[in-house]
């Protein structure tokens, strides 16, 4: 299973509005993504209660994990968004 490391870019990390363009993406990609913090057991990135319960502060990394034909591509587009500051794109 292809996975990508990602340091999270937004300054309040992965909560409310991050958490959520991030789990949108997920859905939108049409395929299961998994994502933990290093170490952790992989869990599925299309809920936002997972995100949240993550707790994935500013810096912090997290692991991302997906299984399908397009895998590569879908990693790499949400790693992009991952590494952004969402909070200062409103």
């Amino acid at each position: 299973m292809p996975t990508r490391s990602v340091k999270v870019g937004s300054s309040v990390g992965l909560h409310a509005r991050p958490a959520a363009l991030f789990v949108q993406a997920v859905n939108d990609s049409g395929v299961a993504v998994t994502i933990c913090k290093p170490g952790g057991t992989p869990a599925p990135a299309n809920s936002m209660l997972t995100i949240m319960a993550l707790g994935a502060k500013h810096g912090e990394t997290v692991e991302l994990g997906c299984d399908a034909d397009n895998a590569d591509a879908v990693l790499d587009d949400l790693v992009a968004l991952v590494e952004r500051d969402l909070d200062a794109e409103q």
